[in-house]
């Protein structure tokens, strides 16, 4: 089946130099503008092009990607602020039928955007419309001295191959995509977001647009933060309506600026900014900060439209500003009341009230931030943008992300995930009620909430999600400050003992352990501390403690191999030989650097809920409350078991039929447009086409044909079969008593047909045999296709009361083995699964395979709306889908990985 490329509509990507080009299919009427870029190309690049030196040769390429849209061929050109400057076309090969399918493919540039990555742009997103084509390798001739052409497929990332015949070099380039092509892609991806970055976070020159002279104007206090905060580039200010502000000269417009700004922060009315942009843009700005509110869709539209005509990245609308205290920038676009303390920390909010609360915090800790985006209505820049900017800033060591809303949650994870492997990742988890949840079918569906699939995406990217800011906060300083611990395993060490109880609760409450010390260390930590002290965790060192013995006893903990971290909870008292402040400067004191384990302070007599105790061997949290102190070390903890293991791979599954598949979803969606739920025969054959194992079924209308199915499917259910009631949109058979178990015999089979017609009559579309199943564990797994994350798989405790019990799993697909993994080890009934109380373990590897060949499925078909298998019977023997129910809509494929821009 030929499937179209023209469908594709026009997005825009970022080139390698940062600036902005237009990718879409070509129409008739571009033939003028083609003409003309191979009439203007370089006789020696015509060459490279052509072979030959011909300009009939251009025509006729110009002629042939301009004919209209025909089965087998698609061309797509980049433009650049309207001026073409490449082509990419592909052609299918006629392989007399046989797989895989292949298409020839051509490559031109313009000559004033070589090295600027605009043809591996295009040929990536060549392979992607091809891919939906039906194609599955390209070739391509090129000249042997063609290095350039040659280098952009030797670096694309997809498996290459070369052959050189005489002059010329042959090349096939297989479309399947694996980890190495995606790695290819994220790193050119990186490499132009942090170009387009530069002008915004690192501008030479500043212009605010808006600043008033009132002293409530927020253009005003952001040239005063400027001028605060040592700008080293150039500031300038636009204002008709004066001569200057906060000693900046003012001027009436944009284009009356002494020089083209970098950066634009505007401030103005809301129905000004879309017009101001188009001015910035035609002048040459190249990023924008909208502070202003209130932009309606027809403004924000305007705004984008011109962001994208001109090069311009644009931050907000509707936010709070921007901030880079690096010293060769020391740049303060914000109206907040306090300059950003200089740090490591890079902080990117979509509230700016959340952001004021971050910066405060950071600066309160000392930890002090690196740079700072309020990202407000996210018009363009995203946390996506950031992560890659502070992964390659060579300054920032912790990330701190707000964010509410995702638009390429895919995208986001593979950064996030590459990112949180070299600083750790936090996140306020805004958006966890319930009141987000959409209606639901299915068993997967209602279990697929919008916190399950946000915290999948979290627990999948590494990232380390909180509840609430202050804990965001409490758990930073945590990270910034100490190592992390290699286990879960805590020392509670306290000089009063309720305290220790409070210290030991919050630890157990927070997934923690507080284990008994062996008998050689208690012996040591008795020999260390006053008498009458308690040596069991908690470890008591009573009231009368020196600082001396309480940091001896804190050492010997920390380099002890039976703990993994060590807290401390003090409170002040009279009786001590040391003071309060005693006890914590010996607690500073420790050697930190001969051990790797963390200790943390509790101080219920602190005012503050963290801070940081300084001292030259290092910085020790100190907590006002032992939950605080508790939760930050379980992210810690957290943490360092997700970079314990390895990032994990996606298993290309063998024995797969995605022609069928993809056939047998269009066929279905032709004659349903608005889509629904496929019927026994549909699920059956999807489910064939992935390998997913099923139990023998047969689908009968009349009773007779009931007894012969029985007949014949009775041997493998051990005589006796089930008889089900079905019709389209019947979920829970259960429920519905649609279900007859355990029918022995004609008169059975007779008896229980008669029952379902009769009981439901007209809406019966028919009725499914199946064997009866052996004894095992009743599993569910399932999918969900969320329309902003893309597909979630859900795994867990199956049957009737699977709702009930709630005891699933979900990761984002594609699945990696570690991912799957993680779904089978996580529901509470895992054991069941792995050999509980003298049974052995069930067939784990058939249901790894069951799991990623759902994944499969479900990244492959978009139109996949919901698959639900449930229940899948899981035994030693193998694992087997029982009952199945997958309903279709009609979606177009969405490649999250493709490099375009909102």
């Amino acid at each position: 089946m030929t499937r179209s490329v023209h469908p594709l509509e026009p997005v825009h990507a970022l080139l390698a130099d940062g600036l902005t080009a237009q990718i879409r299919p070509a129409r008739p009427e571009d033939l003028g503008d083609l003409l003309r870029f191979y009439d203007e190309m370089a006789a020696e690049n015509l060459r490279l092009r052509f072979f030959v030196p011909s300009r009939r040769s251009g025509r006729q390429a110009a002629e042939r990607v301009c004919r209209g849209e025909r089965p087998g061929y698609g061309a797509l050109l980049a433009h650049h602020a309207g001026t073409l400057i490449g082509v990419a076309e592909y052609e299918r090969l006629d392989t007399g039928g046989t797989h895989p399918v292949l298409a020839e493919i051509s490559l031109a540039v313009g000559d004033d955007f070589h090295h600027r990555g605009v043809g591996t742009l295009l040929l990536e997103h060549l392979v992607h419309a091809a891919r939906l084509d039906g194609v599955a390798g390209f070739t391509a001739d090129a000249l042997a001295e063609n290095h350039e052409m040659l280098k952009v497929f030797a670096d694309f990332g997809l498996h290459t191959t070369r052959r050189f015949e005489g002059t010329e070099v042959h090349c096939a380039v297989s479309l399947t995509p694996d980890e190495d092509y995606l790695t290819a892609v994220d790193e050119r991806g990186r490499r132009a977001a942090t170009a387009s970055m530069r002008p915004l976070l690192a501008p030479r020159s500043l212009a605010v647009v808006g600043a008033g002279r009132s002293p409530g104007s927020v253009g005003r206090a952001v040239l005063k933060n400027l001028r605060r905060a040592g700008f080293t580039g150039r500031l300038m200010a636009v204002n008709p309506n004066a001569q200057m502000v906060e000693h900046v000269p003012c001027h009436p417009s944009v284009t009356a600026l002494p020089e083209v700004p970098e950066l634009a922060v505007l401030a103005l009315p809301a129905a000004a900014v879309p017009e101001t942009a188009e001015e910035c843009g035609k002048a040459g700005v190249r990023a924008l900060v909208v502070l202003t509110s209130g932009l309606d869709a027809e403004h924000s539209a305007a705004l984008l439209a011109a962001c994208r005509r001109y090069d311009m990245r644009v931050v907000g609308s509707n936010c709070l500003g921007i901030a880079n205290t690096a010293e060769t920038v020391r740049m303060d676009a914000t109206f907040a009341a306090h300059r950003p303390l200089p740090g490591t920390a890079g902080v990117a909010v979509q509230s700016g009230g959340v952001g004021i609360a971050l910066l405060g915090g950071l600066s309160r800790l000392g930890i002090g931030v690196s740079s700072f985006v309020s990202l407000g209505d996210k018009v363009d820049v995203s946390g996506n943008d950031l992560l890659q900017w502070w992964e390659s800033d060579g300054t920032t060591d912790l990330a701190l992300l707000h964010l509410e809303s995702f638009g390429n949650p895919r995208a986001f994870s593979r950064t996030a995930r590459r990112v949180a492997r070299k600083m750790p990742v936090l996140t306020v988890d805004a958006g966890r009620s319930e009141a987000g949840r959409r209606a639901a079918a299915s068993h997967t569906a209602a279990a697929a909430t919008p916190t399950v699939t946000r915290q999948a995406l979290f627990t999948q990217a590494g990232i380390t999600a909180t509840r609430t800011v202050g804990e965001l906060l409490d758990t930073a300083a945590l990270m910034h400050a100490q190592p992390l611990p290699a286990g879960t395993r805590i020392a509670v060490v306290s000089n009063a003992g309720g305290a220790g109880v409070l210290a030991a609760d919050a630890c157990a409450e927070a997934g923690l352990t507080v284990p008994e010390l062996p008998a050689d260390l208690i012996g040591e930590l008795l020999g260390i501390l006053p008498s009458g002290a308690s040596a069991a965790n908690p470890v008591d060192v009573t009231a009368a403690v020196s600082g001396t013995a309480l940091r001896a006893c804190v050492e010997r903990l920390a380099r002890h191999g039976a703990v993994d971290a060590v807290v401390v909870a003090l409170v002040p008292t009279a009786l001590a030989e040391a003071t309060g402040d005693d006890l914590v400067r010996a607690l500073t004191r420790r050697v930190s650097e001969d051990h790797p384990r963390p200790v943390v302070a509790v101080l219920l007599d602190q005012c503050e809920s963290v801070r940081l105790l300084h001292t030259a061997g290092g910085d020790v949290p100190a907590y006002a409350d032992p939950q605080g102190a508790a939760r930050a070390l379980a992210h810690a903890a957290a943490r360092a078991q997700w970079l314990a293991q390895p990032p994990g791979s996606v298993p290309v599954a063998d024995g797969v039929d995605r022609e069928a598949a993809r056939t047998l979803v269009d066929t279905f969606l032709a004659a349903n447009p608005d889509g629904g739920w496929l019927d026994p025969p549909q699920c059956a054959a999807l489910l064939d086409a992935y390998g997913i194992p099923q139990l023998p079924w047969a689908c009968v209308h009349t009773a007779d044909q009931a007894v012969a199915a029985a007949e014949r499917l009775a041997g493998a259910g051990g005589g006796r079969v089930a008889l089900k009631a079905y019709w389209p949109g019947l979920l829970h058979k259960s429920e519905q008593r649609a279900v007859l178990l355990d029918l022995a015999g004609h008169d059975q089979v007779r008896a229980a047909h008669r029952d379902l017609t009769t009981r439901f009559g007209e809406v019966l579309s028919g009725v499914l045999v199946q064997p009866m199943a052996r004894r095992g564990i009743e599993l569910v797994a399932g999918v969900v296709q969320d329309d902003v994350f893309g597909p979630l798989v859900l795994f867990g405790l199956g049957g009737t009361s699977t709702e009930l019990l709630a005891d699933h799993a979900a990761r984002l697909a594609p699945l990696t083995d570690r991912d799957v993994h993680d779904l089978i080890t996580t529901p509470r009934s895992a054991p069941l699964l792995f050999g509980h109380r003298g049974a052995g373990p069930v067939d784990l590897e058939g249901l790894e395979h069951l799991l990623h060949r759902l994944s499969a499925l479900a990244c492959d078909l978009p139109q996949l709306a919901e698959a639900d298998l449930n229940p899948v019977l899981a035994r030693a023997d193998g694992i087997t889908a029982l009952d199945v129910r997958i309903r279709l809509t009609p979606r177009r494929h969405h490649d999250p990985y493709l490099r375009r821009l909102r």
